[in-house]
């Protein structure tokens, strides 16, 4: 629960106690029959009730004892048990209906004990029975009603989770038919292509001529193309982490970049969609880096606040701020990613040259 939503209980609480007090008051003070004592007891039991979320019981045994108190000392009066009839009500909202009809009970029995030289004592005593009965069943309404509506609450956010787990499941089918797709029209062609060129590059050298330089291209233009269609492929498979950051960084330096990573806040878990997102963006940042920047300096930094994750690859390479570069596909995939997980992304070039990714991502539950 919110910290303003507890606000506005507390609030709407101590006004009903308020109102509740002052009408008791005012109908006391019309009937000529209070003095300083009785609106002290009117009061201390009416404010009670403003604590009734926090203990329900303690407020009905104050109120009760507060109001039967200034029964006794100012005799009975119907407008007395107002302040009762709410104690009783959320004792009863709150499961506790056998203490909400036996303080009614005590509150009863003292009325008419009070009032028992009075000739209507009898009337108003059934009168305020069922003001009692009414709180105890509305009560009980409200608790029934409360439990249906987490229930129903329960039930709608269950079937979210299901229909996201259907949209993944499906997404998952999609990708894998999509790789079907691609590894039967392409592969084989691509690898007739390779093998063509491969003979012919075979045969010529074996009769001693000058290989064509197209020739050679193409062979190794096929071969290339083989392999990022196999790296193609295993992503449209698996759209899951293959590593951690750390891991990307120690490849990265394997591979000649110059990489630091830099990790500062509470390094914890987070949540599976979070943490595909960082691998992600810091996978494509280092690819980037190394197509485009050239011999340069790359930096990863990952900070970890309180309700955020942020990512931040920074290089000092030939990036121009005059000249941005056309979003790509790397560049378009990170975006979509952070902007599903409701985080910001910036990717330009620096002012003071090289090229900065920065993506900022909301924490969610570890799962």
């Amino acid at each position: 629960m919110s910290g303003q939503r507890i606000t506005r209980e507390r609030f709407a609480d101590a006004t009903v106690a308020v109102v509740v007090g002052a009408i008791t008051v005012l109908v006391a003070v019309a009937d000529d029959r209070a003095g300083p004592v009785d609106w002290a007891l009117i009061a201390a039991g009416s404010l009670a009730l403003a604590a009734h979320r926090r203990a329900p019981r303690a407020v009905l045994a104050i109120t009760t004892a507060c109001l039967l108190a200034d029964v006794v000392h100012a005799g009975p009066a119907s407008s007395l048990a107002l302040p009762v009839v709410g104690a009783v009500h959320t004792a009863a909202r709150t499961g506790h209906r056998g203490t909400a009809a036996a303080a009614a009970g005590v509150f009863l029995a003292g009325y008419v004990t009070v009032g028992s030289a009075a000739s209507d004592v009898v009337r108003e005593a059934l009168l305020l029975a069922g003001w009692f009965l009414c709180a105890v069943v509305t009560g009980l309404a409200d608790r029934n009603w409360q439990a249906y509506l987490r229930q129903t609450e329960q039930r709608a956010l269950e079937a979210e989770r299901t229909r996201e787990e259907a949209a993944l499941r499906r997404a998952g089918e999609e990708r894998l038919r999509i790789a079907r797709e691609l590894h039967d029209s392409l592969t084989h062609s691509i690898s007739i292509v390779k093998l063509q060129a491969g003979v012919a590059v075979h045969l010529a050298r074996k009769r001693g001529e000058d290989v064509p330089l197209a020739l050679l291209a193409i062979q190794e233009a096929s071969g290339e193309a083989m392999r990022e269609l196999r790296a193609t492929l295993e992503v449209l498979r698996t759209d899951e982490p293959t590593g951690t950051p750390a891991l990307l960084v120690e490849r990265a330096r394997a591979a000649g970049l110059a990489v630091d990573l830099t990790v500062t806040g509470d390094e914890r878990p987070l949540a599976a969609t979070v943490d595909r997102a960082m691998y992600r963006i810091v996978q494509e940042a280092l690819t980037n880096a190394a197509r485009h920047a050239g011999p340069a300096k790359v930096s990863v930094q990952l900070t970890y606040g309180e309700g955020d994750l942020t990512i931040g690859v920074e290089d000092d390479g030939t990036a121009d701020p005059s000249r941005p570069p056309t979003a790509g596909i790397g560049l378009t995939g990170m975006r979509e990613r952070v902007t599903a997980l409701g985080g910001t992304l910036e990717a330009a070039p620096r002012a003071e040259g090289g090229f900065a990714v920065r993506a900022r991502l909301p924490l969610g539950e570890a799962g």
